[in-house]
């Protein structure tokens, strides 16, 4: 589903987006070159997932709408795929292993939707984020491209398919540029790379610097005047 798609990835927050919303930008997106939305938050079930995904789903046109789960009593059969995340950087076993087991009655259920298995990490962005306040994980250094290859090297022996490095909704700071780098060199599959982008600046050096899908989010709801198009422009789409 991943293969020959690059660029920039709309992270929809289903607890702040109303499904009206979500169509209005999935069909805008999917006009101005997104390459995927992300359908998902660091918080548990919120009510509003499947609407919010069903929504996006219909107005996407093809392009696909891929889970970012916090658990998985979130997940929800009207996404094309779930990124089934384990948290790498950290070492709460609940984030490693423990809602992947909790997800198998929902993919026995649902074979239709894909489950792409996906090394999580966390930089540090500068502040607190939402996902190292839940997971109570520590993220890695920002300044640690050498500890983050590690990870990343040790999650694609473990057979990891992608890998998703953040910073974390709304960080301060992005992951740097040696950062992504190192990611890239130790990653197979595609990388994600999301938090703290301000800019199209910013997903331009995402994508320069190896990042296959630059995820915004934050962004978006902060300025929703801003054009997507000029964001996926800057994503290489």
């Amino acid at each position: 589903m991943l293969d020959g798609r690059r660029g920039l990835a709309i992270l929809v927050d289903p607890d702040r987006t109303t499904a009206a919303d979500a169509a209005a930008l999935a069909s805008r997106g999917a006009g101005e070159g997104v390459a995927l939305f992300l359908l998902g938050n660091s918080f548990g079930e919120d009510g509003n997932t499947e609407r919010v995904g069903e929504a996006l789903r219909a107005a996407a046109c093809g392009v696909p709408v891929i889970q970012f789960p916090a658990t998985a009593s979130q997940l929800v059969p009207v996404v094309d795929a779930v990124l089934l995340l384990s948290l790498v950087s950290g070492r709460n076993p609940q984030y490693l292993i423990e809602e992947h087991v909790r997800a198998v009655p929902f993919f026995r259920r649902h074979p239709e939707v894909v489950p792409i298995s996906t090394a999580y990490l966390l930089v540090d962005g500068g502040e607190v984020t939402t996902v190292e306040s839940v997971s109570q994980t520590r993220p890695l250094p920002a300044g640690k491209a050498e500890i983050l290859a590690a990870h990343v090297e040790a999650a694609m022996l473990i057979g990891m398919q992608a890998t998703y490095v953040d910073a974390g909704s709304g960080a301060p700071r992005a992951v740097s540029q040696p950062m992504i780098r190192a990611a890239r060199a130790a990653a197979r599959g595609a990388l994600f790379v999301g938090g703290g982008i301000a800019d199209a600046a910013g997903v331009r050096a995402a994508r320069e610097a190896g990042a296959d899908f630059v995820v915004v989010g934050s962004l978006l709801e902060r300025e929703r005047s801003r054009m997507v198009r000029d964001l996926a422009l800057a994503a290489g789409a």
